[in-house]
């Protein structure tokens, strides 16, 4: 007998907040800890998307700014044993404007989810015993050449927006609690530290999500969605560092911001940080299109 489906909106909802004297990304988290998600109804609402602004603004009360659909999620291995329905997911990737704290929700730094993924101090500790592992279980050219290129071993570059493949190999490898999870196992007590698990595939999701926003960082200028309306070139650059997860070149960012027709001086300058005024920026108003199909490849600079 077929079981009935149910269709259910997932959010990754992101914004970046100053903590201990830089940027960090935050995700927002329902008790458990577990992303957020609703039901949906045709007869409330005409699309996807808006089903998805009306419960989650109304919900948290943060206005959101972009918003992409990123995927369907359906396997059938994400239902718990005994489910009388199917549940299939549509992701979300919603973004908030900037805002000095996220208050009155369970908003979660995403490094407690994938934590070798801020590398702007460089490679974290927690990616030695990752790395050690995967050599071991990667046992056939293959399963070598795919460790390689998303953990960026052996010498190959590390690729900022491969999250969702770091993640999967590791699923593959049997390295994450959501593999014996899914299989009705306890947990081994040897496995590395690999992050903060999360129900059902909502990591998958998760990362599915973290990766698209860097991708189409490297093409797109979304990063002004998470921006206040007005910002410091410093406050640009550590949000931009903080979703890529990796450094950039101080002199070459500030160069390519200021050339690209995006920003424009207000003429105000602020001491937000302490210490001597810094000019204030915000979105040019007549580059509203262009901010939806202009490349702005903040990957040009990247430091060295």
């Amino acid at each position: 007998m077929t079981r009935p489906i149910r269709v259910e909106l997932t959010a990754v909802l992101v914004g970046v907040i100053e903590a201990e004297g830089r940027a960090v990304p935050h995700v927002l988290t329902l008790p458990g800890p577990d992303l957020p998600s609703r039901p949906f109804d045709p007869d409330r609402h005409r699309t996807l998307e808006l089903s998805l602004r009306d419960w989650v603004e109304s919900d948290t009360g943060h206005p959101l700014a972009h918003v992409e659909q990123l995927y369907t999620f359906g396997d059938r291995a994400r239902d718990a044993e005994g489910e009388r329905e199917h549940t299939v997911s549509i992701g979300y990737l919603a973004l908030v404007p900037g805002r000095e704290r996220l208050e009155g929700q369970d908003w979660r730094p995403w490094s407690q989810f994938f934590p070798w993924e801020d590398r702007r101090a460089g490679s974290p500790p927690v990616t030695t015993p990752i790395e050690e592992a995967l050599r071991s279980w990667a046992d056939t050219p293959r399963r070598q050449d795919r460790a390689r290129l998303s953990w960026g071993l052996d010498g190959q570059p590390w690729r900022d927006e491969l999250v969702l493949e770091r993640y999967e190999l590791l699923y593959e490898a049997r390295l994450v609690p959501e593999y014996p999870r899914d299989r009705g196992r306890d947990v081994p007590p040897d496995l590395p530290a690999t992050g903060r698990p999360l129900p059902r595939d909502h990591r998958r999701i998760l990362a599915t999500g973290i990766g698209r926003l860097r991708a189409k960082l490297k093409y797109r200028p979304v990063l002004f969605e998470l921006m206040r309306e007005t910002f410091t070139l410093f406050e640009l650059q550590s949000v931009a560092e903080a979703v890529s997860g990796q450094t950039l070149h101080k002199q070459n960012f500030r160069r390519m911001m200021t050339q690209s027709g995006l920003i424009e001086p207000t003429g105000a300058q602020t001491a937000r940080r302490g210490g001597r005024p810094a000019s204030e920026y915000r979105f040019a108003a007549e580059a509203e299109w262009e901010r939806r199909v202009s490349p702005v490849r903040f990957g040009g600079a990247r430091a060295r």
